[in-house]
């Protein structure tokens, strides 16, 4: 079969991987930048150990054209580190040398994975006395050094549980329980077996730019910078982000609910409703908690920012109840209406509008109105006109009272470049909102948080604007370079940073998406990353407990009902 690989065309015989064929076309490399480290064919991603034409059982001399191959004409496109899905099998690969080292070196240690810090991974090490990050070090590099191949194997469900059970791993054996199919997949070396829910790269030797950072209880795995994946990221403290995902894990342990597993037995037990109950509360007492400090600072306005489908508009709604309570008198206000006329933007170098720079707002109006507003002085404020694509004036005239906060919501509220020149620090409060989920599937693999707000804003999407969730995808991935360009550089930023995450919206969130996701087609764009989305899904026992969900709840900003946008 003729395949074209980057556009490179070749003939695929029989048995040969795509690492075979690339290597034949001279783009393997041993650069990380320019390296091959997964592919995609008709919207899936491959493993280059994966075989485009392999020999029939039954017939010997016959060859059998694998099913993507066939749906893609041939076409194979190599995904490095800058494309996504590369980077996401080059930390795949990264976590099974991690737990392989751990493993060899304290076999009676608990590894679990936890948060990303940057572009890192805490992981929290228990168990073991005479833990050191020189010894993983250098059993890591090793195990690098003896380049050992990747490949993947499947067995019966039921025999997976037996072996995880009885090699200490009791937390995937009892995930695993609740699969619905009778297999599993999985990677081994040795006596270790595991898995992490996606491709991984060819083999440990591809594991090239990594490093390691003691952390209390644990340590830091630190991959390569997004921008130069040839040099390690620099690695930044985040004490406030790490604290608060810390408490968000005590949350999980005071609601006995850490898991996935955790989360379906209260969800056939009937006990998630009071999961929901005390979520709730815990989130409004922590609103009542910045309400207060807000007060007690005598700040007279809020930047409020986070990444998209955080909540941000329920959490301002929210806070300004709150606000009311200590006999305030709020405002709401969105940097959306400081956008300036779609016309006067200069489109990037691809042609396209990138309309979460910072250069999209008028800054410059927006500092002078809120140094006005401070003052004392009267301001008419702006508003966007998104069907038009032009600023209206609309005759919104706003002068502070002494008793008035301002909540301003909007993507670059943290940015300092957003505050007036010479303003008193005290007269500003700082708000990061984030839905910093701590629940994981088991040990070794977490749910990533942008996970949970892809699954928010897809639920978002087509229940209150009609959109499909390829269009939603299509986006997604310009959302998060936005992200991370212009709002998580300045979270340490904030006072306060609220994890506006609830424990048991992924149950609730499954019976409104998973019609939708598994309705996609292999042959699609998005299938890939709509599959790495169902894989966890695919765990979590879906909850009918709409009508326990409050209306003010953060989750109904997602599923609707939601009492702040009635009118």
């Amino acid at each position: 079969m003729k395949l074209r690989i980057d556009g490179n065309e070749i003939i695929a015989s029989q048995g040969a991987t795509l690492l075979d064929l690339l290597r034949l076309l001279g783009l393997d490399c041993p650069e990380l930048s320019r390296r091959p480290l997964a592919a995609k064919i008709a919207g899936e991603v491959f493993t280059l150990n994966y075989v485009p034409v392999r020999q029939q059982e039954d017939h010997q001399d016959r060859p059998s054209i694998r099913r993507a191959m066939a749906a893609s004409g041939g076409e194979v496109r190599l995904l490095r580190y800058e494309d996504a899905p590369g980077r996401e099998a080059y930390i795949r690969t990264a976590q099974f040398v991690i737990f392989l080292a751990m493993r060899q070196l304290w076999p009676d240690a608990v590894t679990k994975m936890n948060c990303t810090v940057g572009s890192s991974v805490y992981l929290q090490v228990s168990g073991v006395a005479d833990f050191s990050v020189d010894l993983l070090k250098e059993r890591i590099t090793s195990l690098v050094a003896q380049d050992i191949p990747l490949l993947r194997r499947r067995v019966p469900l039921q025999e997976a549980i037996a072996n995880y059970r009885c090699d200490g791993q009791p937390d995937k054996a009892r995930l695993l329980s609740w699969r619905s199919f009778d297999y599993f997949d999985e990677y081994a070396y040795g006596d270790f077996a595991d898995y992490y829910y996606g491709e991984m790269m060819p083999s440990t030797g591809y594991l090239t730019v990594w490093d390691i950072r003691p952390a209390e209880g644990g340590f830091l795995f630190v991959y390569p910078d997004n921008l130069n994946p040839d040099r390690v990221a620099r690695f930044l403290e985040s004490p406030n982000f790490f604290r608060v995902f810390s408490e968000g894990e005590r949350w999980g342990e005071l609601m006995e609910c850490e898991t996935v597993a955790d989360l379906n037995e209260l969800t056939t037990s009937g006990r998630i409703r009071e999961l929901i109950r005390v979520n709730e509360a815990l989130h409004e007492k922590r609103y009542s908690q910045i309400a207060d400090m807000i007060c007690q600072r005598g700040a007279r306005a809020v930047m409020l920012a986070g990444p998209s489908s955080s909540g941000k508009t329920t959490s301002a709604n929210r806070l300004a109840i709150q606000l009311r309570v200590h006999g305030k008198k709020p405002i709401l206000m969105s940097l959306d209406d400081y956008y300036i006329d779609r016309d006067k933007i200069a489109p990037g170098p691809d042609g396209k509008l990138d309309l979460e720079h910072i250069n999209t707002l008028d800054v410059d109006l927006f500092r002078s109105d809120m140094a006005k507003l401070l003052l004392g002085e009267e301001v008419e404020l702006p508003s966007f006109n998104f069907k038009t694509g032009r600023r209206e004036w609309r005759g919104h005239k706003l002068r502070l009272h002494p008793d008035s906060v301002i909540i301003v919501e909007g993507l670059h509220g943290l940015n300092p470049a957003m505050l007036p020149a010479h303003v008193e620090p005290h007269l500003i409060f700082r708000l990061y909102i984030s839905p910093l989920l701590p629940l994981n599937l088991d040990n070794h693999n977490r749910i990533p948080t942008s996970y949970l707000r892809l699954l928010r804003r897809t639920v978002r999407d087509y229940e209150t604007r009609g959109s499909s969730v390829q269009h939603t995808l299509s986006m997604w991935d310009s959302v998060r370079r936005g992200e991370h360009r212009w709002i998580f550089p300045y979270q340490e930023n904030a006072d306060v940073i609220f994890n506006s995450s609830t424990l048991y919206e992924l149950a609730v969130l499954k019976k409104h998406i998973f019609p939708l996701l598994t309705a996609i087609e292999p042959e699609d764009e998005c299938y890939d990353e709509v599959q790495n989305i169902v894989k966890i899904l695919n765990y979590v026992v879906e909850a009918d407990v709409d009508d326990e969900i409050p209306p003010t709840s953060l989750v109904r900003e997602f599923i609707g009902g939601n009492s702040f946008y009635r009118t």
